[in-house]
């Protein structure tokens, strides 16, 4: 099979098998005949010209003299032989194992950790500290319309982990020499995810889709004989010279455990506590905090699209900016949800953290973002390895005050945060997030040198996209979750640098950033821990 690059056909074309095969025979001089087959490994969209919309593919061809053709082509980076992206297993468990890994965690990386691991027969337990996520959900939308707050049951806590209540974004610009990412696809779409998340760009699946797929693929983890144990959050770890012998859990169970994959979230503060005062290693991380920013999509698509916004292929259009200040900070966009919703993400009572969603279709009016600013524990919240939490907190509190101590959010009109004054009543932009919105000022909630940064960063922002600085577009506060205040320290062999047998993985631990990179990150913890514990067996 030869892959071919860079093949493009317009946006608006007639018949997409025909246009391409064109495009192969043009590119390879070969004879129609000499084409047996075309795959679309991946397809993305060439927007620079917004009159002249492209699609550009990766294509794998089935064609004849191959080996004629890639010496012909040798020169041309193009044209080169078809990668093997068939995921191998790098071990199995002997049968006479009575061994059982932990799993901490069922967000991405720990689904994906068990999944493997249950794949190559290590039977692990998985403890998940939130409820099954059909149970889960039904707390998070009770919440979200104006019930209590579950702390153990919310966006944060909960089988599929934070991604749930997301985009269900499944891109990532991690190094995947190994193709990790196509076996985490593969699996997704097994489990009943959309087929085009193979190939498009950016694919995305949405949180309706996502409960469905995780119950699936929790239902292929126990079909292989995994355990998967809800409401069971771990309170205590049992260490012996520097090896991990045992966890206790919240309702007093111990489970003998050598070999543990610590896949919590990035809001499992208590949990980051007790790994602390364990005397497992962690140092403070930088992360960043802001707002979120609602515009109404169709400005967006008309931005990014220009006359063909609204085309099928095409879509609700996303976008990516950066700005670097003049008093030295970076603000930039993240998580970025078309035609989507702003959501309340709080796992903390007397707290307010936003967070973004959509669904798979991306068809509600507003586009949202976060737009926020990167801060350091060197100058921002020095002294100890868990301040950065401290910092989360005081934001997430301040904005509880702020928009009335009842769970609604803060928020205030892009034009009345560039001058400086509350906002007393709403423009053309409706705001998404439920429990609902206080109009206020939002000045002083965030760091000045943040709010600073992004006062000077929206005017920016709107170099790029016409109306981003709209004065009746909103802000809502806060965005604080953006990844994990800290990182649990692991070693090339993937166990944590002072407590052998223990694995931090994923988001929580520092080492990830969205679900894929996770679930590839689970995917890499649980190989690693499969060989370790063979070697282990095998001594």
């Amino acid at each position: 099979m030869l892959r071919l690059t860079e093949i493009k056909i317009p946006l608006h074309h007639q018949d997409e098998n025909a246009e391409l095969r064109t495009a192969v025979l043009t590119k390879l001089g070969v004879a129609d005949a000499d084409v047996r087959h075309i795959t679309v490994f991946k397809r993305g969209i060439d927007a620079r010209k917004k009159m002249a919309i492209q699609l550009t593919y990766t294509l794998d061809i089935d064609v004849a003299q191959e080996a004629a053709l890639l010496a012909r082509f040798s020169k041309d980076p193009h044209v080169r032989p078809t990668p093997d992206t068939q995921y191998k297993f790098v071990a199995e468990a002997p049968a006479e194992l009575s061994t059982r890994p932990i799993v901490v965690g069922l967000g991405p990386c720990g689904l994906f950790a068990g999944l493997l691991l249950a794949q190559m027969g290590f039977k692990p337990i998985i403890l998940e500290r939130g409820k099954a996520v059909r149970e889960r959900t039904k707390d998070t939308f009770g919440f979200w319309r104006g019930q209590e707050l579950n702390p153990e049951s919310n966006v944060q806590y909960g089988e599929g982990g934070a991604g749930t209540f997301s985009d269900g974004k499944l891109y990532s610009q991690v190094k995947d020499p190994k193709h990790y990412g196509r076996k985490v696809l593969t699996e997704f779409v097994s489990a009943g995810a959309p087929e085009e998340i193979m190939y498009v760009s950016k694919p995305h699946i949405g949180t309706y889709k996502l409960v469905g797929v995780v119950e699936k693929m929790r239902a292929s983890i126990i079909a292989l004989g995994g355990e998967i144990r809800f409401n069971s959050r771990v309170e205590q770890l049992h260490i012996t010279d520097e090896q991990l012998e045992g966890v206790t859990l919240n309702n007093g169970d111990y489970l003998a455990c050598q070999h543990l994959i610590l896949a919590i979230g990035h809001s499992a503060r208590d949990t980051f506590q007790m790994l602390y005062d364990a005397g497992v290693y962690v140092e403070a991380k930088p992360f960043s905090v802001g707002f979120r920013i609602e515009h109404e999509q169709s400005m967006i698509d008309s931005c990014r699209w220009g006359p063909s916004a609204g085309h099928p292929i095409l879509g609700a259009a996303d976008y990516k900016l950066v700005h670097h200040c003049q008093n030295g900070r970076t603000v930039y966009s993240f998580c970025m949800c078309p035609g989507g919703t702003v959501v309340a993400a709080a796992s903390e009572t007397g707290g307010v953290v936003t967070n973004g969603m959509s669904q798979y279709s991306r068809h509600e009016r507003n586009a949202n973002s976060a737009i926020v600013v990167g801060i350091h524990p060197e100058q921002d919240y020095p002294g100890h390895p868990l301040a950065g939490i401290d910092l989360q907190r005081k934001l997430e509190q301040a904005a509880f005050k702020l928009g009335g101590e009842d769970y609604r959010a803060p928020a205030q009109l892009i034009g009345d945060f560039l001058k400086g004054q509350s906002s007393a009543e709403l423009g053309e932009v409706q705001p998404s997030y439920t429990p609902g919105i206080k109009l206020t000022d939002l000045a002083g909630l965030l760091p000045d040198y943040a709010t600073a940064a992004i006062r000077e960063a929206i005017p920016a922002f709107e170099q790029q996209i016409r109306g981003f600085a709209k004065a009746d577009g909103l802000l809502t506060a806060v965005e604080t979750r953006t990844s994990s205040p800290i990182c649990i320290k692991r070693g090339a062999d993937f166990q944590s640098v002072n407590i052998k047998g223990l694995f931090p993985a994923g988001e929580g631990a520092g080492y990830a950033g969205g679900i894929l990179s996770a679930a590839i990150d689970g995917i890499k913890v649980a190989e690693a821990l499969a060989l370790d514990l063979l070697a282990t067996h095998q001594a």
